[in-house]
């Protein structure tokens, strides 16, 4: 159990990037997706909101990172599902846009449209339930914000016109919330790609200024394809 620690935690510190796949993989050798430690890309599809934000509507992002199945026992059904949301969004779309203060700009955008995103890392935590090829799964969700821009949006004589805005600042570095769905294996076996949809549900006002209260909620298609080694068959 240390081992696996480690080894998630030293892919963390690497980045999530391609090299602490390739040191996961070299640190369990054979034992990787061989019954007890599951491990691969996870990616798709999400459609986030902010939760009690009149006026919003979702927005559309793809998401890609990888997870970690961990058996508990050898003749148990339950695995501790976790991973890392490398490249994921939240945020929502067609809200109205705000005022900047610059009068020129503020007339001209004054009927366009704002979409906000929000890069965000996140770990989900998770007891998984398998019965046969379909599993359950639910735990927490923490994040860390990485970078947060307002793009506005206004159809003018000439196009389309658009303007990026950080606002990271107005978002806090954390996110927390509960997150859990169901899904279903190709194959009994550790070495199966999995398809499943998820639900997060935050719990946590992300927006600093007090004129909001803002949660984010989003909803995940995805699949998980295993990487490395794979051994004797697990349930």
């Amino acid at each position: 159990m240390k081992k696996t620690f480690l080894a998630f935690f030293s892919a963390f510190l690497l980045s999530f990037s391609s090299q602490a796949q390739v040191l996961i993989v070299a640190i369990f050798g054979d034992e990787l997706n061989s019954g007890k430690i599951e491990f691969g890309l996870d990616g798709g599809f999400n459609r986030s909101w902010f939760l009690n934000k009149t006026g919003a509507e979702g927005l559309n992002n793809f998401n890609l990172g990888f997870f970690f199945h961990i058996k508990m026992t050898e003749s148990s059904t339950g695995f501790i599902s976790t991973g890392v949301h490398v490249k994921s969004n939240v945020g929502a779309s067609g809200m109205p846009v705000y005022a900047i203060g610059d009068p020129a700009f503020d007339q001209l955008y004054a009927d366009g449209e704002l979409t906000t995103k929000v890069n965000v890392f996140y770990v989900p935590m998770m007891w998984q339930q398998r019965i046969g090829k379909v599993f359950v799964e639910g735990g927490i969700q923490p994040g860390l914000r990485s970078k947060a821009n307002d793009y506005f949006k206004v159809e003018d004589l000439g196009g389309e016109l658009e303007y990026k805005r950080d606002v990271r600042d107005d978002y806090t570095r954390l996110d927390f919330g509960m997150v859990g769905g169901l899904g279903y294996r190709f194959k009994k076996g550790p070495v199966s790609t999995s398809v499943g949809l998820n639900y997060y549900y935050g719990v946590v006002d992300v927006y600093k200024p007090e004129t909001e209260n803002l949660k984010n909620s989003s909803l995940y298609v995805y699949a998980r394809i295993p990487i490395g080694a794979g051994g004797k068959s697990g349930k």
